[in-house]
């Protein structure tokens, strides 16, 4: 049978999708080879044509393919009759469409010894080739060289063994992760050799990796068929169906799918055995399998992407120079606002230490005495003058939320970094201090100690008589003000740092972990308080200086401090006129909270800002920033709060007591509703500051928009998916009362009134609303994640009838699509989506992928997409992706036309 009549005849796979496979087929022929007949190429065929009904296959003719009869031949003639009998009574015991065609052909073998062999079917020119990649059981298998690094294992295993390898450890020896999904294979695979006992040798390991190393996609899906079918019965139950949806679910961590293994296996048997014989064969299971993937990229010009490609491809200059001038000139495009706030605080911290320095160097009473260690010691202090002035601002958020949005200076200046700007100037005041206290306690005081009383004479008039003891020098104001400053400062920043502040310490003793988390950064930072009263202080008091004109610490000091005073006082205003009242509750897996409250009056937010939360039941004085999870337009508020800290921790404790059970049975999901109108006495007491600014709150300026959230990251994301839907259902609303008044407008002849009206429209849509295309990229690693957001992205799903905004949605904890650990729950996916409309993993009407996203991809298909765009990449997660999205979006940038700016959310 020659392939290309095989390909032409054979009916497409349908696949349980659309429906029951039992549908009736027209009639098919097909061609033999007969060495016995005539030497011409086209004698040397048989033209056989089959019926094929609902309940039977007929022989309806035997032809020549040069058209003569052939049924006065005996042989042929009996080939008919014992062919059309054996595919009559075969029909009957299987009704399956594609079972009766399979049997025919495998009777047409048997019978018909004298034709050729049948050429096999291609299936990588058919819907089904992406299937080929996939049912991997080992990923990267390279041959022998696989097999090599295999047999090492096997022997560093089993060297206490006896050279036998136990089933336990079988998942180990191979490379495969899932241990669960590793004792099913090798089950499998001892059965088919008949293997009993739970421990092999190398020479059954060496045949069980052949067997799980053919690349042949007939060879892994008779594997997988095999690993479910348990009883080695060539049939698959439901009782089957239903083991290794468990197995796949617990081996990819889906607790979900797990509980719901039952109903799962009753889907699969619903479509795939129609005919309820009560078993699946594997050629149902094969059809399910190459089901051709129903996620493409619309629109993708294979030309630009290859050019893309090779643009991206990197190149070596051997020339140092050219290297180093091509690589700064690509710094200072990505980073150029950095660059000059930064260069600009530099030359200030030059300009100020140089002139102390030369001003005490020129000073030659105390020059002779104290030398150059004076000269350091005050310009030191001339810089921590300046940087514990400014280190104010970048937490002054109500001013920078106002600059960012009232005026211009965001064009030159990067307020996005107002935190990391803050870190850097601590570092400054860090090096300051240490000159400073250098200085003066291991250099100026001794010197003034060991001075003959000639050299000290000019001392007297600042330091009084001279010193007997070091600790006479020290026990001044100015040196317990600054020793008492330099301790308390040492504590603040230490609590600070990461390991502190995230509670990473944790080999600490019981007693010092209760200074690690964020209540202990929280409290010791306002330790600063009595550091800047101690600074004034120290600086009155200064040392080698008697004019009050020239002690200048205060002067540094009393816009900064009286700009972060109003702004506490405004916070501490602002949230206590009037607390929220608390309109929902509810308690996700994955220890998250989500409170709804009332929208306070006259509070307006833009999406992809914060806002800091307070309750007071958990601590009076604490405030915690929060991404808003709702949108503008949304008559409450809402934030999500992952519990990562203790204040978080306690505060979602409060909330869980008052929470009830639902009867609604949702995934063990708590929640509480208030009654309308009334706030639930029982929930603790919760006010709010803010809104503040945040990077992500900028995107309206894009046209097209890239979202990353990463867990609890995709807070500003939901709020500004949110915000697109509800302006894009307000822009079809206005055109559509434009068009109205337009057409009003004509009947009374009131041409002016329309020009008037569709410039006014058309304005006010370009001010509010630019995006006209986002990609939304959510990656989780529980499934339980999903039910955070879940109504919201149903709702933006089935609003956006534009399809402006792409929803992917990764679970991390899935193995990879295309691995065998995978499979069942990629057809697990297919089949419930296409029936019910709602994905297995996310619970939501938008499909899930598996494992991590492949980012380079990602950005090079929204390239290809938005040629000559400018897209804004917004992103909040965990820091350890920010440096791979950065520098992605800035080789996307160097080497196509598309611009991609990249933000992170940092507050």
């Amino acid at each position: 049978m020659s392939s290309e009549d095989l390909g032409t005849d054979k009916v497409p796979h349908s696949g349980p999708l659309s429906g029951p496979l039992n549908k009736r087929v027209p009639r098919k022929s097909a061609r033999f080879n007969v060495p016995d007949s005539s030497s011409s190429k086209d004698d040397g065929y048989v033209e056989i044509t089959l019926d094929v009904c609902d309940d039977s296959v007929a022989v309806h003719s035997l032809k020549a393919a040069n058209g003569d009869d052939l049924e006065q031949d005996p042989e042929l003639a009996l080939l008919a009759k014992g062919l059309e009998k054996r595919t009559t009574l075969g029909s009957l015991m299987a009704r399956n469409a594609s079972a009766k065609i399979r049997q025919v052909s495998h009777e047409l073998k048997r019978l018909t010894s004298f034709t050729k062999k049948p050429a096999r079917f291609d299936r990588t020119k058919s819907a089904a080739a992406h299937a080929l990649t996939g049912l991997k059981f080992i990923s990267k298998t390279d041959g022998g060289h696989g097999w090599a690094a295999v047999e090492k294992r096997f022997d560093e295993i089993t060297g206490s063994n006896n050279g036998y390898l136990p089933r336990s450890q079988f998942g180990e020896c191979i490379g495969m992760e899932s241990k669960e999904f590793a004792g099913l294979l090798f089950d499998a695979l001892a059965r088919r050799q008949n293997v009993h006992g739970d421990s092999i040798d190398k020479v059954r390991l060496k045949y069980f990796w052949d067997q799980i190393s053919d690349q042949s996609f007939d060879a892994r899906l008779q594997t997988f068929f095999d690993m479910v079918d348990k009883d080695a019965d060539g049939r698959i139950t439901e009782e089957e169906v239903k083991e290794i949806i468990s197995r796949s679910a617990s081996a990819n961590k889906l607790s979900n799918i797990q509980k719901q293994a039952e109903e799962y296996a009753a889907l699969i048997m619903e479509e795939l055995d129609p005919d309820n014989l009560g078993y699946i064969m594997i050629n149902n299971l094969e059809m399910l399998l190459l089901q051709a993937p129903n996620q493409s990229v619309r629109g993708e010009s294979r030309i630009l992407s290859q050019m893309i490609s090779q643009n991206l491809k990197p190149t070596h200059d051997h020339n140092p120079l050219r290297r180093f001038y091509r690589g700064t000139k690509y710094f200072l495009v990505d980073n150029w606002q950095r660059v000059w706030v930064m260069a600009l605080w530099i030359a200030v911290m030059c300009g100020l230490f140089t002139y102390k320095y030369i001003e005490y160097r020129r000073r030659k009473d105390v020059f002779d005495v104290m030398r150059h260690c004076v000269c350091f010691a005050k310009g030191a202090a001339e810089t921590l003058k300046l940087n514990m002035a400014l280190i104010l601002l970048p937490v002054c958020r109500n001013t920078i939320t106002w600059l960012r949005n009232k005026t211009k200076l965001g064009v030159v200046v990067p307020f996005d970094d107002n935190l990391n700007f803050h870190k850097v100037i601590a570092v400054g005041i860090t090096i300051g201090v240490g000159i400073h206290g250098i200085a003066h306690l291991a250099c100026d005081f001794p010197r003034l100690l060991l001075a003959t009383p000639d050299q000290y004479e000019p001392m007297i008039k600042y330091f009084g008589k001279q010193p007997t003891s070091y600790w006479h020098s020290v026990r001044h104001v100015e040196g317990i003000t600054g020793i008492v400053m330099v301790v308390l400062m040492a504590i603040a920043f230490t609590l600070a740092t990461p390991w502190f502040r995230r509670g990473k310490m944790k080999n600490l003793p019981k007693p010092l972990k209760k200074l690690t988390g964020f209540n202990a950064f929280w409290y010791s930072h306002h330790l600063f308080v009595i550091v800047y009263t101690l600074l004034i202080v120290h600086g009155i008091k200064l040392f080698l200086t008697n004019k009050f004109c020239k002690k200048t610490t205060w002067m540094y000091l009393a816009i900064p401090v009286f700009l972060y005073l109003c702004e506490r006082l405004t916070r501490l205003l602002r949230s206590s006129i009037k607390a929220v009242a608390i309109l929902k509750v509810a308690v996700y897996p994955g220890k998250v909270l989500a409170l709804h409250m009332s929208k306070p009056h006259g509070f307006r937010y833009k999406s992809g800002q914060y806002m800091f939360v307070n309750c007071a039941a958990v601590s009076p004085f604490e405030w915690h920033p929060f991404s808003i999870t709702s949108a503008p337009g949304d008559d409450y508020l809402s934030v999500h709060i992952r519990t990562l800290g203790d204040w978080t921790g306690q505060l979602r404790t409060v909330f869980s007591e008052v929470c009830q059970q639902p009867t609604d049975g949702k995934s063990g999901l708590l929640r509480a509703d208030c009654l309308q109108g009334t706030n639930n006495p029982k929930f603790p007491r919760v006010l709010i500051d803010g809104p503040y600014g945040a990077p992500a709150q900028d995107y309206k300026k894009y046209e097209i928009v890239l979202l990353i959230g990463l867990g609890i990251g995709a807070t500003p994301m939901i709020s500004i998916v949110k915000d697109i839907v509800n302006n894009i259902k307000a822009k079809e609303e206005q055109e559509g009362e434009e068009e109205e008044d337009n057409m009003n407008a004509l009947e009374n002849g009131n041409g002016a009134a329309i020009n008037k009206t569709s410039l006014s429209n058309s304005k006010r849509r370009l001010e509010n609303f630019k995006t006209r295309r986002a990609y939304f990229y959510w990656v989780t690693r529980e499934q339980e994640s999903f039910d955070w957001f879940k109504g919201i992205m149903n709702e933006v799903a089935e609003m956006d009838r534009n399809h402006v905004i792409e929803l992917h949605n990764y679970c991390t904890s899935v193995y990879e699509e295309g691995d065998a650990c995978s499979a069942l729950i990629t057809m697990l996916q297919a089949l419930n989506h296409a029936k019910n409309g709602v994905d297995v993993v996310s619970g939501t009407i938008v499909k899930s992928h598996f494992a991590k996203p492949d980012w380079r991809r990602v950005y090079k298909q929204i390239a290809v997409k938005h040629n000559n765009a400018r897209v804004g990449v917004f992103y909040c997660g965990i820091p350890a992706l920010i440096e791979e999205l950065r520098q992605l979006a800035s080789d996307f940038s160097r080497n196509t036309s598309t611009k991609f700016d990249f933000h992170k959310e940092n507050f």
